[in-house]
């Protein structure tokens, strides 16, 4: 029973990281387009969700020539943290069989 639930926990978490993955993708995408308002909906929501994450990396790498490269290590770590969880997940599962 405890070995299923923490595999289903975390295939959640997992899943949750992965849809987080994609709303960092297009708040990403949609910071190449300057006439889009930050603070109108749906794209508030989108920075509230988004923007304390990327602001982990921002204090540890500033925008070089105006380009922000923190991105960058926020999804390497982002991809790291999903595939971690998701072996969790595939061994919990495979180990409850």
């Amino acid at each position: 029973m405890g070995s299923s639930f923490v595999g289903m926990f975390a295939q959640a978490f997992a899943t949750f990281l992965n849809i987080y993955f994609v709303l960092l993708i297009i708040r990403i995408l949609l910071s190449w387009f300057p006439n889009v308002d930050w603070m109108s909906q749906p794209f508030a929501t989108l920075s509230q969700l988004t923007d304390p994450y990327l602001n982990l990396f921002r204090s540890l790498i500033p925008p070089l020539g105006g380009i922000d490269f923190s991105p960058i290590l926020g999804f390497l770590v982002l991809q790291v943290v999903s595939q971690g969880v998701s072996q969790v997940a595939a061994t919990m599962a495979y180990s409850a069989f």
